[in-house]
């Protein structure tokens, strides 16, 4: 009878459990890690002092540290020297590639005026090839003192004919100068872009009927398309700088939203090579060929190393807060009138989600606004229908602005919420100002959503926000920002506890990409994917969080990083 009440998850992860153990009295020779504090992740065993893994990589025990060597006397040991261990880190939201090209591009990121940013976008066309386009990230007009979007004449004396092409720090705009402009006006077919047309799913800004130089969501296309296209070899390159930053961050796994099947491919050349040190659960980009692709993969694919999988479609409902482009359903509160975007028409979008149902593909759409996120949600629900009981995991990915009305229909629904805790830490000096504050209520609503039965997988939107699961961590704990401010923390009834915020960052992760049998716990049967840390998040004081530093990253038994080396 408990055989049965197991089910065939239960079975499977039993049986896995069976064989590592019997492998390991076989008298296989383990790798044991020792003089450690272990949090598992397991409620079941939530601490331990030891782990014992095999060469493959899976773990075959996990608890008492003389226990452990008792029962593998041959071991070769890894000394912890006493630091803390945690499951491998996952980010559930994190653009790899994006983030490997911006280490490549002009650094905007924490820029306080035009002038600064030009000084930085100065210093690094020097480095560039005459006609090479001047590429940037990480501006925001709500840092700088009058608050007011850019022009494209404050670049034009500067670069009056390379083109210069920068995303706002929340990659749902771009500014451009006139020669990027005029590239894009020159490509075959292209239509004019001053007048009063507009692109569906996106806003030119304008002065009278000329074009500013910014560009909102889908308008961005306009000058997008006109680029260059990466190469291969160029996202290869990308990758490979994500990588070295990621395993130095103690990140051993990353959902990546919205890559195209040119990326997928080169991923999986990278992984038969060797060249991943991560797992990357991926999800195409939602336009047709990714989508009929992973249809015709029976849904997922996972490649032969178990490195690089796609099983999911990543789709736009509306844009970001900052750029006035969410979807609220009332109009924002210092922009009279404009209640946002919808990037995609909702009834194109419902046809899309109805054919990932079909072809039993995961749908994690980007929802902001809470008009954005109730579309979602009431799609959702319609194309579910009762088939609420399916496993297929939806997500809304950010799930940032909600009505307290719509908070209680993530589970009924099995509906996980992908959420970024830094991103109220960085949207808090502005928010109410776009919101109001009696929408407040539903914003950010981390301990809301949870309490209602929802799962919350966190993560931070690398490049958006900076990569360190650490500074994730301490936003989800304390809603405070690295200077402490405000004291008690904004909104502080929605902060999480260091337990809930650590499972968001390991398994609930996991379970969010379907990988809960192999990451994500510290488990027998599971895969030896850990971090050991110069300090433990849930004993240290809450701003020493922020500032703990991985001393190794370790995936599938191997290390992947060491401090200094």
């Amino acid at each position: 009878m408990a055989v049965r009440r197991m089910g065939r998850t239960g079975l499977i992860a039993a049986a896995v459990s069976a064989l590592a153990v019997l492998a390991g009295q076989a008298g296989a020779a383990p790798t044991l890690l020792v003089n450690a504090v272990i949090h598992t992740e397991d409620p079941a065993n939530p601490t331990a002092g030891a782990l014992a893994w095999d060469e493959a990589g899976t773990l075959l025990a996990v608890g008492d540290a003389a226990d452990l060597a008792r029962r593998y006397p041959g071991a070769t040991t890894v000394d912890a020297s006493g630091g803390a261990v945690v499951p491998g880190l996952i980010d559930a939201h994190g653009h790899v590639q994006e983030e490997g090209a911006s280490l490549l591009t002009a650094d905007l990121v924490g820029a306080t005026s035009k002038a600064e940013i030009l000084a930085r976008l100065k210093a690094q066309a020097a480095k560039l090839a005459p006609g090479d386009w001047l590429q940037g990230r990480g501006w925001d007009q709500n840092r700088w003192a009058d608050k007011a979007f850019p022009t494209a004449a404050d670049l034009d004396a500067a670069f009056p004919d390379r083109p210069v092409v920068l995303e706002r720090i929340d990659g749902h705009a771009l500014w451009v100068n006139s020669a990027a402009l005029r590239v894009a006006a020159a490509k075959p077919g292209a239509k004019s872009l001053d007048g009063a047309w507009q692109p569906q799913g996106g806003r030119i800004m304008r002065q009278g009927k000329a074009a500013t130089g910014v560009l909102i969501d889908n308008a961005m296309d306009l000058v997008a398309e006109a680029m260059p296209p990466r190469t291969d070899a160029q996202i290869r390159q990308n990758y490979q700088l994500a990588f070295a930053e990621m395993v130095s961050l103690g990140l051993t796994g990353t959902h990546e939203p919205g890559i195209s099947l040119q990326s997928f491919r080169v991923l999986q050349d990278m992984a038969a090579k060797g060249e991943v040190p991560v797992r990357l659960y991926t999800m195409a980009d939602g336009d047709h060929e990714a989508l009929d692709w992973l249809c015709a993969q029976g849904g997922g694919y996972t490649d032969p190393t178990g490195r690089v999988r796609m099983r999911a479609v990543k789709l736009y409902m509306d844009g970001a807060l900052g750029s006035r482009g969410a979807k609220l359903l009332r109009p924002y509160s210092d922009d009279a009138g404009n209640s946002g975007i919808y990037v995609t028409n909702p009834a194109d979008y419902a046809r899309v989600v109805a054919k990932a149902k079909g072809c039993h593909v995961q749908v994690a759409t980007h929802a902001i606004g809470d008009g954005g996120n109730r579309t979602v949600l009431d799609t959702y629900a319609k194309v579910l229908g009762a088939d609420t009981k399916s496993d297929l995991r939806w997500r809304v990915e950010h799930a940032q602005i909600l009505t307290l009305d719509d908070i209680p229909r993530f589970a009924p629904l099995g509906v996980i919420a992908s959420m970024q805790p830094t991103h109220a830490t960085s949207d808090m000096p502005w928010a109410e100002k776009r919101l109001g504050h009696d929408r407040l209520a539903g914003a950010y609503a981390w301990q809301r959503l949870r309490q209602s039965g929802a799962r919350l997988a966190l993560g931070s939107d690398f490049p958006v926000e900076k990569a360190n699961p650490m500074l994730g961590l301490y936003a989800a704990v304390t809603r405070q920002d690295l200077a402490g401010q405000p004291p008690g923390g904004w909104l502080p009834d929605q902060r999480l506890s260091r337990e809930e915020a650590l499972a968001g960052f390991t398994r609930d992760a996991a379970y969010a990409g379907f990988m809960e049998g192999e990451v994500g716990t510290l488990k027998p049967g599971l895969r030896a994917d850990f971090v050991i840390l110069d300090a433990d998040p849930l004993t240290v004081a809450p701003r020493r969080i922020a500032d703990i530093k991985p001393l190794s990253t370790w995936v599938d038994g191997r290390k992947v990083y060491e401090a200094g080396k």
